[in-house]
């Protein structure tokens, strides 16, 4: 599996942005993928995630209610609408996908980066105040 994401840039606190992750390689109906985060000297982040085949959805505290994460079956691509965005979402986003064996309701862990098995190569998101 492979992974692309873009979208990133500058923006002022308040304002919205969309990245994208297309992603290649294999069906992903036994994936779910995920978005994290890391900022300077910290650890990556869990943000959110979404089983592909069932689009059940999964957010960190610190994001629900202002991002959203979708997925276009057809093109193969993930989505992350980011809305309300504050100084402290700025961060480096990556895209991931990690593969359910057993299927998307037996993942032992939706936010741990150690559950997820490809990255994308990042996309930094920078949010002035």
């Amino acid at each position: 599996v492979q992974l692309q994401a873009s979208g990133g840039g500058l923006v002022q606190a308040g304002e919205s942005l969309r990245l994208s992750c297309a992603i290649s390689g294999r069906s992903l109906n036994k994936y779910t993928l995920g978005w994290f985060r890391q900022a300077p000297g910290k650890d990556r982040e869990f943000v959110a995630a979404v089983a592909w085949s069932a689009g059940y959805r999964y957010y960190s505290d610190s994001v629900q209610g202002r991002f959203t994460i979708s997925r276009d079956n057809a093109e193969n691509t993930l989505y992350l609408q980011m809305n309300s965005l504050k100084p402290e979402d700025t961060a480096v986003y990556f895209c991931a996908a990690g593969y359910d064996i057993l299927g998307w309701s037996f993942r032992a862990s939706w936010d741990d980066v150690g559950g997820y098995d490809y990255w994308g190569q990042g996309t930094q998101v920078t949010v002035s105040s």
